[in-house]
């Protein structure tokens, strides 16, 4: 189970027992290492059905559990309840309560000179005594709830590659990103995620668009980790120093964003690994190293790592020690590419141990692979999940899927990260959209998931080229060149991309997920759905076809007169009941964020 600090965590029990005795039960918890229980009594719901919460104020990991008992001075209130309503004498039952009381209320309960009425109403108010230990009964697990900054629950990233940080189409720096901060805070969001920052190998290094043989002067895909300056824990030297790095890190804080770094276990042929430890790659019939794939590609210029090797304990020390090294230079988050390709094992280790020491660390899962394992990943310490948004267009699809997220069991577990493109996705959507399919799929990512990215500034310019009709790839790829990118462009989404994150800001029911309900509206190309926190209620509705005007009737569980403000495109309207008439334009602003003011 996953929280954040502040949260509330909720626990229900069936608590029953034989015969007709009264139960009680409460919940036991703490936070891992303290020696003391605190108990919070539950209450009693229906059918044997019993629920408690208790908050979590701490980062790192609570412990809980329900004690349950059997409780005679219950048993005797509730009967002495009845035996008043029938009118009975109650005389020999105050006695018998008298025995099973605290001593103070007992001696109310004996008094035979206060009359029956007086010794009633102390019977009924009086709290019943602890039961002794060997009494009890305690669920036979002790359950955990690890519990994250908020940044965990509620985020903006934006994905840059930072050697394209310069407008003059040079190698960029950290001193570069860092004149960029002000453009990326702007724009509203709190995490700047870089993909890999190291050295980055010559032997077998990829062309432009993926080419198998570079020319002179391409400069390869960062996650070919590795060369003759160093490897995981090294600075591709173009980029800068470690100074620069700290100084990009603090500048960042300044505007109170954090850098996010990508970690990417596997390393180019030239990683100082390879010599150094033979033994940790998996070798072919040949002798050679066993190159990374997944068929039909193929990629020469990548060795994974054989985590089974026989220097297996020496390996998983070392590639916990890169979280440990970066953790020490201020990098609170990271974006963890390909896990579902690393045992579970290595990240049950890895990951819990690294959080005992470092509970403020966020680890976000770069695994689009099948759920279960997705699922697998988020139970063994993954704070945030990428998910499979990019390939949910239709209003069934994105219904069905964000119910799944935010109503479903994994919610406990899973926390969605949701980006309308990536460096490796640019899906048909996108490309065929023109403006209007982008501004469509940032209002959903923004507003369906309270975690969500975009890989920029390929998506503000509407970056849409494939590489090849019927691929996700783009044309001339920015993972294997430096890109020149006007930033300042006027027709930019940065404006309306600013807009959405101030929208989150300033609204509560955004930065959950589990208040989501999707909501009737009579036009296939129309999508509507509310989210609410306290008196913030939040009315989306999207037009999924981005090129054409749609219109429909709302269905909406709400009644009488009320105004929404919409604070996407301006303008106040006055909306009655559940039905009223939404007409959205792609050409101008395809959807409605509305605010209801009650």
């Amino acid at each position: 189970m996953k929280r954040v600090i502040g949260e509330e965590v909720r626990v229900e029990a069936d608590v029953f027992t034989d015969g007709h005795d009264a139960v009680a039960c409460q919940v036991l918890y703490r936070f891992s290492g303290d020696r003391d229980w605190k108990r919070v009594p539950m209450a009693f719901l229906q059918n044997d059905h019993w629920a408690a919460s208790f908050r979590v104020e701490r980062l790192g990991r609570y412990e809980y559990t329900v004690r349950a008992w059997t409780d005679p001075f219950l048993t005797w209130q509730r009967d002495l309840e009845k035996r008043h309503a029938a009118g009975q004498d109650l005389s020999m039952d105050f006695l018998i309560g008298a025995d099973l009381a605290l001593a103070e209320v007992g001696r109310v309960l004996e008094n035979r000179t206060l009359d029956a009425e007086a010794r009633y109403r102390a019977a009924l108010a009086a709290k019943p005594p602890l039961p002794p230990q060997e009494r009890t009964v305690t669920y036979e697990r002790t359950l955990e709830a690890v519990v994250e900054p908020v940044r965990a629950r509620f985020s903006a990233w934006y994905e840059m590659f930072p050697r394209s940080s310069r407008e003059d189409g040079q190698h960029g720096t950290f001193r570069d990103c860092a004149k960029l901060l002000p453009y990326v805070a702007r724009m509203g969001f709190d995490v700047l995620y870089l993909p890999p920052i190291h050295p980055i190998g010559a032997s077998a290094r990829k062309g432009r668009n993926n080419a198998v043989h570079a020319e002179p002067g391409d400069v390869g895909s960062p996650w070919a980790i590795g060369a003759k300056e160093g490897g995981h824990k090294a600075i591709h030297p173009l980029l800068g120093s470690f100074d620069d790095f700290d100084f990009l890190v603090r500048e960042a804080e300044k505007q109170q964003i954090q850098i996010a770094l990508d970690v990417a276990f596997q390393t180019s042929p030239d990683h100082p690994y390879v010599n150094e430890h033979p033994k940790w790659f998996r070798r072919r019939p040949d002798g050679t190293v066993q190159y990374a794939e997944n068929p039909p590609k193929k990629y020469e210029d990548i060795y994974p790592f054989d985590f089974d090797s026989a220097e297996r304990q020496l390996l998983w020390e070392e590639l916990r020690s890169v979280f440990e090294f970066w953790i020490g230079r201020g990098v609170k988050i990271f974006r963890v590419d390909n896990p579902h390709t690393k045992p579970f094992a290595f990240w049950d280790w890895c990951l819990n141990s690294l959080k005992q020491k470092h509970p403020e660390v966020i680890f976000l899962s770069e695994a689009f692979t099948r759920p279960r394992i997705m699922h697998r990943l988020a139970k063994l310490g993954f704070s945030q999940s990428y998910t499979y948004f990019t390939w949910r267009n239709t209003k069934p699809e994105l219904a069905e899927y964000f119910s799944e997220l935010s109503a479903s069991e994994s919610r406990e577990y899973f926390r969605p990260n949701v980006w309308p493109n990536t460096p490796d996705i640019l899906h048909a959507y996108l490309q065929n959209g023109g403006r209007g399919g982008f501004i469509a799929r940032a209002v959903l990512a923004a507003t369906l998931a309270a975690n969500w990215g975009i890989y920029g500034p390929a998506f503000e310019l509407m970056e849409a080229r494939p590489r090849e009709p019927g691929s996700e790839e783009y044309f001339y790829s920015e993972k294997y060149e430096i890109k020149r990118w006007e930033r300042e462009r006027a027709d930019s989404l940065a404006g309306i991309i600013a807009r959405l994150n101030r929208i989150r800001r300033e609204n509560p029911a955004l930065q959950s997920d589990w208040s989501l309900r999707f909501h009737g509206i009579d036009n296939p190309q129309l999508l509507l759905y509310t989210k609410e926190a306290g008196d913030n209620l939040i009315v989306v509705a999207v037009n999924l076809d981005p090129h054409r005007v749609q219109s429909g009737w709302t269905d909406l569980p709400l009644s009488g007169s009320y105004e929404v403000h919409d604070l996407l495109g301006g303008g106040r309207f006055t909306w009655s009941g559940a039905r009223n008439y939404v007409e959205l334009n792609p050409f101008t602003v395809p959807a409605h964020v509305l605010r209801v003011i009650r």
